[in-house]
């Protein structure tokens, strides 16, 4: 049996590193307004060499071999984000959301109307690219101008906007939040991770019930904004291209390989495939916009694609080096036996919400970087999950979405909150909205906490884990 590491001051020293770690989450995300994943990264690797000077003497080793055992589980990982990364920035180049602008146009629609095919749109284009981030950043200039001017409520058009890529980072299965959290649960009974296939299918069920409800809802109230302008109609013309729907064609053979195959590998080397001819056919591509080098830097959607990805890698990797070195510590079972120990995990919907309640808190302090929290939380999850005999899909499937659920509307501890806000800002016809304004129209993170709640409440969707590892009804 391998020895514990250990710490000056007793095991609640293995902390520091997380402390060091979340003070950087609030300096770059509350104080800077800083959003990058690279600067995360460094923060996880900072506060792993502060910790190491706070081992007992003869543990130093021990602890760097730690930091590697946890680095090492987040590889498989790490290797899907870099191939995934390619096919995500395919899917951009080709500049989908153009689609969706003509199709807006051509039905002439307004107000609540535009606001909820806004959420529907967006929806779409998060889950084909898998980045929610990359998704705000692309969707709002188009999007937003065009619906103040068309009548939309601002606030509630925001939140559409944000609401959709809170919706494709938690459903798609190229997502980096997706796999961490089908990566982070481990079978009992046979070898191996939830594979991202089963996690998506049976995800659907949570995402689609709150989609609805979530479209709905923008209908209804988003229409209460100002006058309709004309400028609106020569803003929807510059950004309209329906050639680029044919892009849906790679993005669905993508999503029904990955579910039908299970294999993500296959559907990825698929969905780049197909979409790079779809591309080259519908002159959506040039053979520049695959591979090429600019002034002896290489670019190309295969070379920007695993680029892009590597903030969010090295950020993974970083958080499973902390991982690593509370699990060597013994910290991550006495946390995992402490909360089953508890009043509220005598039963198993106890326990589900005691996972809810772990999550929901570490996203809360991670200021809504999703990715890190459930890297944390999800090795507590694994272990809670697999000794009240909880399916890796269920495991997973409440890990990520309530790490997508209402936290993420805390008005000065959601990056989404904080990103919407800032891409409000720069337009002369309506006043930049705060932080606060977003946070009322991200109405999918509210129904997505209230549907899986009662999914806890009720049972809905509870799977155990069978003999063969398969999914059951009942233990």
């Amino acid at each position: 049996m391998n020895q514990k590491l250990q710490f000056k001051g007793g095991w609640g020293t293995a902390f520091i590193p997380v402390v060091i770690f979340l003070f950087f989450c609030v300096l770059y995300f509350v104080v800077f307004k800083a959003f990058e994943m690279h600067a995360l990264a460094m923060a996880g690797f900072i506060a792993l060499l502060i910790g190491a000077m706070f081992v007992k003497r003869g543990n130093y080793e021990r602890y760097w071999n730690s930091v590697y055992d946890g680095v090492r589980e987040a590889v498989p990982i790490a290797v899907l984000l870099l191939i995934i990364g390619m096919f995500s920035e395919l899917i951009k180049t080709t500049n989908i959301s153009g689609g969706f602008v003509w199709i807006a146009s051509l039905l002439d629609v307004g107000g609540g109307l535009f606001t909820a095919l806004t959420f529907l749109a967006v929806c779409i284009i998060a889950t084909a690219t898998g980045s929610s981030i990359g998704t705000m950043f692309t969707c709002f200039p188009i999007f937003y101008p065009a619906g103040v001017l068309l009548g939309a409520d601002p606030a509630l058009l925001a939140g559409a906007i944000v609401s959709g890529a809170i919706f494709g980072d938690n459903l798609a299965p190229i997502s980096d939040t997706t796999i961490i959290s089908a990566g982070t649960q481990s079978y009992t009974k046979k070898i191996g991770f939830a594979d991202i296939g089963g996690v998506v299918s049976t995800r659907f069920k949570y995402s689609f019930v709150a989609g609805v409800i979530t479209f709905v809802l923008f209908w209804i109230f988003g229409g209460n904004g100002g006058v309709a302008d004309a400028n609106a109609s020569s803003i929807l013309v510059e950004n309209m291209n329906p050639i680029t729907l044919v892009m849906l064609i790679p993005v669905a053979i993508m999503l029904i390989v990955a579910i039908k195959s299970r294999n993500l590998y296959k559907a990825i080397t698929v969905g780049i495939i197909v979409g790079t001819i779809t591309g080259l056919l519908f002159n959506l591509l040039m053979f520049d916009n695959i591979i090429s080098v600019v002034d002896g830097a290489p670019v190309g959607f295969l070379s920007d694609g695993v680029g892009g990805m590597m903030g969010t890698v090295v950020l993974v990797m970083s958080v499973f080096g902390i991982m690593g070195v509370l699990n060597g510590a013994g910290v991550l079972e006495k946390v995992a036996t402490a909360i089953l120990n508890s009043k509220l995990c005598q039963t198993v919907r106890g326990a589900e919400i005691a996972m809810m309640l772990g999550v929901s808190f570490t996203t809360l302090i991670f200021g809504g970087v999703t990715s890190a929290s459930m890297a944390t939380f999800g090795k507590v999850q694994n272990e809670i999950g697999q000794r009240i005999g909880l399916h890796p899909y269920r495991r997973a499937n409440l890990l990520d979405g309530f790490a997508h659920g209402i936290v993420l509307v805390v008005p000065f501890l959601s990056v989404f909150v904080f990103l919407g806000a800032l891409l409000t800002a720069g337009y002369d016809f309506v006043a930049p909205l705060s932080v606060t304004d977003v946070s009322q129209g991200l109405f999918y993170s509210m129904i997505l906490f209230l549907v899986l709640l009662f999914s806890v409440i009720t049972g809905w969707g509870r799977q155990y884990e069978g003999p063969d590892g398969e999914p059951v009804r009942k233990l």
